[in-house]
């Protein structure tokens, strides 16, 4: 409950957003669902065609959107909200706000409508890519529904391949490949000492700092490209310092000192646009921003290189959960179930520039056209196939992602030995897992 303590305390913002929420209650006769949320601006217009949609369609019930500017300030006002019983009907999370929530008994077990008279069939819900039901779940039970999904792919400039002798078209297959390219297509241009290409960026920032977890998030493929995982299935203990480990920590450092990337910048959308970078790992929520900023420059999207045993992307999204203190759950459930619809994904996801998170989407024809006139948003898509969640940590999970981005920060920016981070790193998640334990006994 050491999170959920944290989260109590109000924030002078948190504050704010809760005394703006009134009376959300109109009597016209309308079933009213309150859904809190915090998509980018980017997508607000695609959400607000998507309600206007399941509005006409269920002219009983009234989608009261409400956007709250981050995923922390979202949870912050959340767990004030179930301690004031002001909780939505409905809120978009992130899947590592699910056990707090849970602890709190604050959201339904989604079993509950999916098995209840206006539920959906099992066959539904195993149409779900699996790694988007693993995150919607907590300790094996699902208490979410994804809305979209994401996951990372590989950026390239066509432009510069050509100028280094590389084909267009056929960018990097494996770790061997992206090495050798990396290199290629670093170089300095003028003589001036200073690299003025770089052929590859890493997401290496300070793990005690905010992006430090987007760090680790991207670390993920690379660890189970090479055949490993973060914990063992029963959470004993962490096995992201055994073999595979200690080879995808040493493919990022070698990376990292060969292209000298600590003195290049962290913007690496800003520098892949300037034309002083080559490839990047990104996600399908930029294409709509590349489209734009990219005019005048060939480029695409490509699958992550494979590792030494498979290929493999990490798959993220957001979810939503029904809450408890909702006055209309059935309603609730209603605009859910209308959302993972094969049809309306496929229009979402067409809007929005998410990716749908049921392979029968697949099926619409209107979204097998947009697939083949939209290549790399169809990179993404097929990438899906390969796509994978981080295993679930019940307890100790914030302490052990940090010492995870511990290791890869003293492996790349200070040069140390891979093996001896990682197992530095392991005997304190070891000690976190056991600590826990322990005190559930």
């Amino acid at each position: 409950m050491k999170r959920i303590t944290v989260f109590l305390i109000i924030s002078i913002f948190s504050f704010y957003m809760l005394s703006g929420c009134g009376d959300e209650s109109k009597d016209d006769g309308k079933t009213k669902v309150v859904f809190w949320h915090s998509f980018v601006s980017s997508t607000v217009p695609a959400l607000n065609a998507l309600i206007k949609d399941f509005e006409e369609q269920h002219p009983h019930i009234t989608i009261q959107a409400q956007y709250i500017p981050t995923g922390d300030a979202l949870v912050q006002k959340l767990i004030t909200s179930i301690q004031s019983k002001t909780a939505p009907d409905i809120s978009w999370l992130h899947a590592h706000y699910m056990e707090d929530l849970v602890k709190a008994d604050a959201i339904y077990k989604m079993e509950e409508f999916i098995n209840g008279p206006n539920g959906i069939s099992q066959e539904d819900v195993e149409d779900i890519y699996p790694a988007l039901r693993q995150y919607a779940s907590w300790r094996g039970t699902l208490y979410s529904i994804p809305m979209e999904a994401t996951n990372l792919a590989l950026l390239y400039n066509k432009d510069m391949f050509r100028a280094a002798g590389l084909d267009p078209e056929q960018p990097p297959k494996d770790w061997d490949e992206l090495k050798d390219f990396a290199r290629k297509l670093t170089f300095d241009k003028d003589g001036d000492g200073k690299l003025d290409q770089v052929g590859f960026f890493l997401p290496v920032y300070p793990a005690a700092g905010p992006l430090g977890a987007w760090m680790l998030w991207q670390f993920h493929p690379f660890l189970w490209q090479a055949g490993g995982y973060k914990i063992d299935l029963e959470q004993t203990h962490v096995m992201y310092n055994e073999e595979a480990g200690v080879q995808a920590l040493t493919l990022w450092q070698e990376i990292y000192q060969d292209l000298k990337l600590s003195v290049f910048t962290s913007d690496y959308d800003v520098a892949f646009a300037s034309k002083n970078l080559a490839m990047a790992m990104d996600g399908p929520w930029n294409l709509p921003r590349y489209e734009e900023i990219l005019k005048g420059m060939d480029w695409a999207f490509a699958p992550l290189p494979a590792g030494p045993v498979k290929s493999a992307t990490i798959v993220g999204g957001e979810y939503l959960a029904i809450f408890k203190q909702s006055k209309n759950p059935e309603a609730a459930w209603e605009f859910i179930k209308w959302i993972i619809e094969p049809e309306v994904q496929a229009k979402w996801a067409m809007t929005s520039g998410y990716l749908p998170i049921r392979r029968a989407v697949l099926d619409v024809p209107e979204f097998q056209e947009y697939l083949e006139e939209n290549p790399n948003f169809k990179v993404f898509v097929e990438q899906m196939e390969v796509g994978q969640a981080e295993r679930p940590i019940d307890f100790g999970g914030m302490e052990i992602m940090r010492h995870m981005s511990d290791a890869i920060e003293r492996a790349t920016v200070g040069k140390q030995d891979p093996r001896k981070v990682l197992e530095d790193a392991a005997k304190l998640s070891n000690k976190v897992l056991n600590d826990a334990k322990a005190k559930r006994k």
